[in-house]
């Protein structure tokens, strides 16, 4: 690119991606992901954010005709910071949720090999004389599914090149959040990951996008997934994955708030007369699609004003949603949940977390959340009561949500993230008991399992506060539950502050560069430019600029075909449109893309084995869990406030504490000394940075000394077992406890063994190539494997007894085989 005048080729960028391409009133312009960091895993695919990009004019200085409005374009495109919360995976669909994914897996491939059409180039192959093609059995299907555009924010910049090359080329990247922690129960890992798709439709800021466009895309609309799955099997096939979904998003109606009065609330205005509900019916339409029913809204505007402010809202929105009811069946109906959140806060009487735990069971029992595995033993012979009650669909690999709940406030920042969170740690409740790890579908706060979550909500609902409103939270969970320390109050008022200030004086130019990076706005000569565009609204509205060929029933406002399979979602049921959405894709059993293995132990690369990021994420154990724990390590023991892991790193003399204070991926710039390790490499300006940045996803640890104190705080302090453990161990068991634990040891070995038939299913498993994984419990529903290596047979030692006598020099000839495995895998890995 660029180099005419240079002899030969030199590399002018090492990338890890291709966001896109963009042309302003020049010429193309690509955009590359040139730094990336790792953020969660999911079953063995890696989840990245996006840490730094390059954008390169691809014509030559000596064709380009510069233009006196590009460089404006350009500085208006680069505000928008691709490095804050933008996020990818090469093998996982991030625009869908891991219902939707796993659903997909299991349709059958035949019938997707007669209706799809293959769409890499099998031809194409410059070995195929040498005859490698003809041995077979290297080749790997899988089902690849169209992304979901609405949270696909690239869909724009990858238009011109969608159709011309093959899709492995195109990479899909959503805005919002991502986060995974660590809960380790007695030494077993449970990954608890939230990903937050937020839309782009309709996307801005705070106060200029508010309700819904002509199309029923709202504003500030979130998509939150929490997945929860055990780390000790991470094959979507033999493991556990369970995932519940809810959503946030501005009130479905045509309504705005005219900022020019420089007033903190602006007052709110119907800016156009809906009595037959069309936006919301076109909104609620599309949730129906991909979500199916029930579709519960939790309303937490204010209801009683003594100037009518919020209330607008509220009864605008009873009003819609009682007009859509009367066509839906009744099973089927959208449920309307009002509650007036800020005035139950200001009671001295109501708790309002207790209030909204009800809620969320009710919700929770309505909508059912997803896994992948069937009911465990112990649940279908002693079943809780609440358990019994649980909606949702129950079909033989598991459980499916079906309806989702859609929370709103004015704003949805607060207030919204409060009560999603309390609906949230009521799923995960449900969603641990499913697994098998808790005996009762309960958690209490306090406990490490509800301050790990609770950390992970709150670092969610910053980031989405940041991008909307242009400040972090100011009312978290704490502060509704009436715990927060008094300094929490002028924290409050800074980031008010903060909001109004951004609100005020930068929220315009920020929209102005969201229309220009998704192409709501796209320049052209003899078009005004874009600031010179007294407002956005006829670019986000169409039916301004031309008029609909096409009219909705004001009766039967759903979607063909909708509703003939509520309660489950139309976008996951076996059909001839949804069919056409997915494609069988081959790969080859070498390529890096579906080799688990690589891609998590990344044994090509030089690394330290305690910053791998599986090590480095938040723990529930080193983080939260006290040091003088005792007896009870569990992570669902409910502690005293002041006994978490964060609160006691120090040791006795208190000389040193240590402060956890947590940053949004938003606004927490990589440490200087590896940001000047990466820079000094010049050969290579693709950087890797899942390593060193998995340390601090969120909370980055600041040590604060005593600057009285100059002596050297020892290492290692050695600690009496009373202090740790909370009882004195003995030197010599009693006897009776030995025969207690000799007994304990033979119901063990005779729970253990495996008869000859369920040794043959294990055998049979398509994993078993791979390792060898036998179920320990006498239950076939139960999820708990007994690992065993692989035994190697005679050639893999006579390859291994070759590659130590290569070692000391001894190189044996290169056989016809060997030159076509090469090749192979240059073919593979380079064309």
């Amino acid at each position: 690119m660029g180099q005419k005048g240079s002899s030969g080729l030199s590399r002018a960028v090492s990338a890890f991606g291709i966001v896109g391409f963009v042309r302003f009133l020049e010429g193309y312009y690509i955009v590359l992901i040139t730094k990336r960091r790792k953020m969660a895993d999911i079953g063995g695919h890696a989840i990245y954010k996006i840490e730094d990009t390059n954008m390169i004019y691809i014509p030559n200085d000596s064709v380009r005709v510069s233009h006196p409005d590009e460089a404006r374009y350009l500085r208006i495109f680069q505000n928008v910071d691709l490095s804050s919360n933008f996020y990818f995976s090469y093998s996982y669909d991030l625009s869908h949720s891991l219902q939707y994914n796993l659903t997909v897996l299991r349709m059958p491939l035949e019938i997707l090999k007669t209706e799809t059409s293959q769409t890499r180039q099998e031809s194409f192959d410059i070995f195929e004389d040498e005859g490698l093609s003809a041995q077979g059995g290297s080749g790997v299907f899988g089902i690849c599914s169209k992304p979901y555009k609405k949270y696909v924010w690239n869909a724009k910049l990858l238009e011109a090149v969608e159709s011309a090359v093959h899709r492995d080329w195109l990479l899909y990247i959503i805005h919002g959040f991502c986060g995974q922690s660590k809960l380790l129960i007695y030494g077993r890992p449970i990954y608890v990951t939230l990903i937050a798709r937020r839309s782009s439709k309709f996307a801005g800021t705070r106060f200029l996008k508010r309700g819904a466009n002509c199309e029923g895309d709202v504003a500030n609309e979130v998509e939150t997934e929490q997945i929860l799955y055990d780390a000790s099997v991470m094959s979507f096939s033999a493991g556990s994955y369970s995932s519940y979904v809810q959503v946030r998003g501005s009130v479905p109606l045509y309504w705005s708030q005219d900022i020019s009065t420089m007033m903190p609330k602006p007052p709110i205005t119907l800016d156009q007369a809906d009595p037959y509900a069309h936006v919301a019916a076109l909104h609620f339409d599309q949730m129906l699609q991909r979500f199916g029913s029930p579709i519960i809204i939790l309303n937490l505007v204010k209801e009683r004003e003594k100037r009518k402010h919020e209330r607008i809202l509220s009864e605008e929105l009873v009003a819609a949603v009682t007009y859509l009811n009367q066509f839906l069946p009744p099973e089927h109906a959208i449920i309307y949940i009002p509650w007036d959140m800020a005035k139950y806060t200001k009671s001295k009487l109501c708790n309002v977390l207790d209030r909204l735990n009800v809620i969320a069971e009710s919700v929770v029992k309505k909508t059912g959340f997803f896994v992948n595995r069937p009911d465990s033993y112990c649940s279908i012979l002693r079943p809780d009561e609440k358990w019994n009650e649980l909606g949702g669909c129950v079909v033989s690999t598991g459980r499916l949500q079906t309806g989702v709940l859609r929370t709103n406030c004015v704003d949805c920042l607060d207030r919204t993230n409060t009560a999603q969170f309390m609906v949230g740690k009521c799923a995960l409740a449900y969603q641990l008991y499913s697994l098998g790890l808790i005996d009762k579908p309960n958690l209490q706060f306090d406990t490490d399992a509800v301050r790990l979550f609770e950390e992970l909500y709150e670092d969610h609902g910053d980031t989405l506060s940041l991008q909307y409103g242009g400040s972090q939270l100011v009312h978290r969970v704490k502060t509704y539950r009436k715990i927060a320390p008094w300094t929490q109050h002028s924290k409050d008022i800074m980031q008010t502050l903060s909001r109004y200030y951004s609100n005020a004086f930068s929220d315009a130019d920020r929209q102005d560069s969201i229309n220009l990076f998704l192409g709501v706005f796209k320049p052209a000569e003899g078009k005004p430019h874009l600031w010179e565009l007294p407002t956005d609204f006829y670019l986000h509205h169409k039916n301004t600029l031309s008029l609909s060929q096409t009219r909705q029933s004001y009766t039967y406002w759903w979607t063909t075909g909708v509703l003939k399979h509520l309660p489950l979602p139309f976008d996951e049921v076996t059909c001839a449109e949804n069919r056409r959405k997915l494609t069988v894709k081959k790969f080859h059993k070498y390529e890096e893309e579906i080799d688990i293995h690589n891609e998590f132990f990344r044994p090509y690369e030089l690394s330290s084995f305690d910053e791998t990021f599986c090590l480095a994420m938040t723990n529930s154990t080193r983080d939260f869990m006290p040091k003088n724990v005792g007896i009870d390590p569990s992570p669902f023991t409910v502690r005293k406030p002041d006994e978490t892991g964060k609160s006691v790193l120090g040791n006795k003399n208190n000389r040193e504490e240590t402060v956890l204070q947590r940053k949004t991926a938003a606004s927490a710039p990589p440490p200087p000394s590896e940001e000047a390790v990466s820079s000094s490499s010049e050969d290579d300006s693709g950087t890797d940075k899942e390593d060193e940045g998995a340390v601090s996803q969120r909370s980055t640890p600041v040590k604060v000394t005593d600057t009285g104190d100059n002596t050297k705080i020892t290492e290692n302090v050695v600690q009496a077992t009373k202090d740790v453990y909370g009882v004195n161990l003995s030197d010599v068991p009693s006897e009776d406890d030995l025969s207690i634990y000799a007994r304990f040891v033979q119901l063990g070995q005779s729970q253990h063994k495996q008869d000859k038939g369920s040794q043959q299913f294990c055998s049979k498993h398509p994993l078993d190539k791979v390792i060898n994984l036998i179920p320990i419990s006498s239950f076939s529903q139960d999820n708990i494997y007994e690992v065993q290596p692989p035994r190697a047979d005679r050639k893999s030692i006579e390859i291994f007894h070759a590659h130590i006598q290569a070692g000391r020099g001894n190189m044996q000839p290169l056989g016809r085989d060997d030159f076509l495995m090469y090749r192979e895998y240059i073919r593979n890995r380079y064309m």
